[in-house]
């Protein structure tokens, strides 16, 4: 499965993070945004040369220490279709890097429609000559409120080519706990959604234990990521919410197995902003964001058991 990809990669660079490229023109340098509003205009064509540019100079700096990157489509899509564009190139120079690419689009439908989202960010599309990979990342973010009619048309994906889903389960955000934590019975709808996970990828686990769907667990709630870790032997965890929303290491160690294995946590603007927090040279925004990730691997593994290898 998918995510036995990403966690050979974890095993191997001994780090379960992942860094979220979610990049807006305030992140990037101006001398990066300078070379790009002279070669292609300061429109939107120019912002996205600029992105790309810059989430270019993140990649070559990390992929080596870092097992996967997390692009999310909505930083990509308010710079309109060359922005898209730009989350294309990005998703492909990452895998050409060797990354594993977690889509972070969080889409949610039913029937044809989802059946479309899976295959434009999954799997691949019917043309006239065969078919063909739009995008192509390793997994992507769903909302499962809709029930397995939502689910069912991306699992036949990750089933047929190999590829993962993470599910939005417990969210970081604040205001999560308003629908969240009500109870349906004896159990809370995130613990609902989290048994769920479980079956819809009971036929999908992996050499490691872990079925190709995830879950969304934030790194805001340890209580909760413990309680799902306990009751979810087979469902990997994403854990966004570490760092700048206030998720801290040890907070974040409870979403691990005994192995040290079982979760992979996001960070995204203290590493692509890490040259601006550190009072850096703009040319060293790579640096320093390498600096950061290690500080990050560093700080999570410390709590964690020795990683299985």
């Amino acid at each position: 499965m998918s995510f036995d990809r990403m966690i050979r990669k974890i095993i191997e660079m001994k780090n379960p993070t992942v860094v979220g490229l979610d990049p807006k023109l305030d992140y990037v340098p101006e001398f990066i945004k300078e070379k790009a509003y002279a070669e292609h205009g300061s429109g939107f064509e120019g912002a996205a040369a600029a992105l790309l540019e810059f989430n270019k100079g993140l990649i070559d700096a990390i992929y080596d220490v870092v097992p996967a990157v997390k692009p999310q489509a909505a930083y990509y899509e308010m710079y309109g279709w060359q922005g898209v564009k730009a989350l294309y190139d990005t998703i492909e120079y990452a895998k050409s890097k060797g990354m594993f690419v977690i889509l972070d689009g969080k889409r949610n439908d039913i029937g044809a429609t989802m059946e479309a989202y899976s295959a434009a960010y999954l799997g691949s599309t019917a043309l006239k000559d065969g078919k063909s990979e739009a995008f192509g990342a390793d997994a992507l973010t769903v909302n499962g409120y809709l029930g397995t009619d939502g689910i069912k048309p991306a699992l036949e994906i990750c089933k047929a080519q190999d590829k993962g889903i993470f599910v939005l389960v417990k969210t970081s955000n604040p205001s999560s706990g308003e629908l969240q934590d009500k109870h349906i019975g004896d159990k809370t709808i995130y613990e609902t959604m989290g048994d769920m996970c479980e079956q819809w990828g009971a036929e999908t686990v992996g050499e490691y234990g872990y079925s190709a769907v995830g879950a969304v667990v934030g790194a805001t709630y340890p209580e909760q990521l413990a309680e799902m870790r306990a009751k979810l032997p087979h469902t990997f965890f994403l854990v966004p919410g570490y760092g700048a929303q206030g998720g801290g290491a040890e907070g974040v160690a409870k979403a691990f197995d005994s192995k040290g294995l079982g979760a992979v946590v996001n960070s995204s603007r203290a590493v692509m902003c890490a040259y601006q927090k550190t009072n850096r040279d703009e040319k060293e925004y790579a640096a320093a964001a390498r600096d950061e990730v290690i500080r990050m691997r560093e700080d999570i593994t410390q709590y964690l058991p020795q990683l299985m290898g």
